[in-house]
């Protein structure tokens, strides 16, 4: 099976290899909003601040316009929900660069030609 899990986990094995020669890929970051939780799992981390619709992955760094890049990664024929899509322009309104990224191929491509602005 083809998972968003494997995909942003071989995104993060390339991003941990390429740190070496992309220092700044060590600030790559996951945020842990998908999945599925119990009840009480669910409302603990509402508690601490998680909320639906971020995107998957966060790249803290500024380049030219942007101060950050977003990553909402999917797989299939998955589509950005109506909260993600409230996300990516909200974030784009604050100047950040929000993308969706279909496979973590796409969302290396995406890194590397964000990174060379």
């Amino acid at each position: 099976m083809d998972t968003e899990h494997k995909h942003q986990a071989a995104l993060f094995r390339w991003a941990e290899i390429q740190s070496k020669r992309i220092p700044k890929l060590s600030l790559l970051f996951a945020i842990p909003n998908g999945g599925l939780r119990s009840k009480a799992t669910a409302a603990k981390l509402k508690a601490e601040g998680v909320k639906a619709g971020v995107p998957d992955i966060c790249l803290p760094v500024a380049k030219g316009e942007y101060h950050g890049l977003f990553i909402e990664l999917k797989t299939g024929g998955n589509k950005p929900t109506p909260p993600q899509v409230q996300w990516h322009m909200r974030l784009s309104s604050e100047g950040y660069r929000v993308t969706v990224c279909w496979g973590w191929e796409a969302a290396r491509e995406a890194i590397e030609e964000y990174l060379l602005v």
